[in-house]
């Protein structure tokens, strides 16, 4: 049963409640839904919805068959977190992307589960939310862009997210945003092809630096697109590491970045089949999960057979596919497991235990 951990979708009831009170959300409406954009008070413009993204859920569910997705854990498109909202109005707006995804995915239980947005970079209300919509909406975990409004996450103060995170086991879905693009990444498709993958790993350069990964050794940190630029540059990492001024640096790691490299969970989102292999080199099989990045020009469109091409054993298939998932988000685990086995383990090829 492969889920796919990264795929975005915007519910029509959100358009539809936007069409009625769009100044309620700090937004106005350019455009006539769904072929609109949005323009935020703050100042952030967003490029107009685009079809996939807003598509029918039945023309979602025809396209998951396609790819042999068994489910989605969805994200609304990040562009539009709209960091920058004041306070009150930044709670109002998650909590309205959210209940709005989480209809969906009542309505379509088994097919699609929910990584809520967070109202950063309020660390108490973003935490509020994760309990509301862990506790009350059933949400698999939370999604956060790497920088608030061009912040690292490492360098904010966010331990009361963290640790609500930990608390409530909920995985923190770790996306990449560049909702205006600079200069240098306007033409080329630069943005997708290099500045996500740099957002991400500048996010994952704070986080360790910082010391959120040794205050909070229980949080579980899924990357997209395989982690950015980290893996492939954990070896600089490691050198700036060992010769930078610490103190001058702020650098409060208590090992060399490549000791963290196991502390997260990355998707599959790297369109080889050879650098999947090199991955699982680098941080086991066991941290891999199912991506696609469904809706968006460089989704992977076989996911599935992205995994499969890369030539992993089936057990080691089985885990990124399905197992790893449902590991890392007890929503899934009681979501897939049969009747009875709630809380029990099944490992692939056989072997039982207890959850970690």
């Amino acid at each position: 049963m492969p889920i796919d951990v990264h795929a975005h979708y915007v519910p029509s009831g959100i358009l539809a409640v936007l069409a009625e009170r769009a100044a309620d959300f700090g937004l106005s409406l350019a455009g006539t839904p769904p072929r609109c954009a949005l323009h935020f008070d703050y100042g952030l413009k967003v490029r107009p919805f685009f079809p996939k993204l807003i598509e029918p859920v039945e023309a979602r569910l025809d396209g998951m068959a396609g790819q042999g997705v068994t489910c989605q854990v969805l994200s609304v498109w990040p562009d539009i977190f709209a960091y920058g909202l004041p306070g009150a109005m930044a709670v109002r707006w998650h909590r309205l992307l959210n209940e709005k995804l989480s209809e969906l995915c009542h309505r379509h239980p088994g097919k699609f589960a929910l990584f809520a947005s967070l109202p950063l970079p309020d660390a108490a209300a973003a935490a509020r939310e994760a309990e509301f919509a862990v506790n009350e909406l059933g949400a698999a975990g939370v999604v956060v862009a790497a920088n608030v409004e061009g912040v690292n996450l490492g360098e904010l103060p966010l331990d009361e997210l963290w640790h609500a995170a930990v608390e409530l086991e909920a995985p923190v879905f770790i996306h990449p945003v560049q909702a205006m693009p600079t200069p240098r990444i306007a033409k080329f498709a630069l943005t997708q092809i290099a500045q996500y993958t740099f957002d991400t790993t500048l996010c994952v350069g704070s986080l360790i630096f910082a010391g959120v990964l040794d205050r909070f050794p229980e949080l579980r940190i899924i990357l997209s697109h395989g982690g950015g630029a980290f893996p492939w540059l954990v070896g600089r990492f490691d050198c700036l590491h060992a010769t930078m001024d610490r103190a001058a640096q702020a650098d409060v790691a208590q090992a060399a970045p490549s000791a963290y490299a196991r502390r997260f969970h990355y998707d599959t989102i790297l369109h080889s089949a050879m650098h999947l292999r090199w991955l699982a080199e680098l941080v086991g099989t066991d941290r891999m999960v199912l991506g696609s990045d469904y809706s968006f020009p460089p989704a992977d469109l076989d996911p599935v057979g992205t995994v499969r091409k890369a030539g992993f054993s089936e057990v080691e298939t089985a885990k990124i596919l399905d197992y790893n998932a449902r590991e890392l988000m007890p929503a899934l685990r009681a979501q897939y497991l049969p009747e009875g086995e709630v809380g029990e383990r099944s490992e692939p090829g056989g072997e039982t235990g207890r959850d970690r």
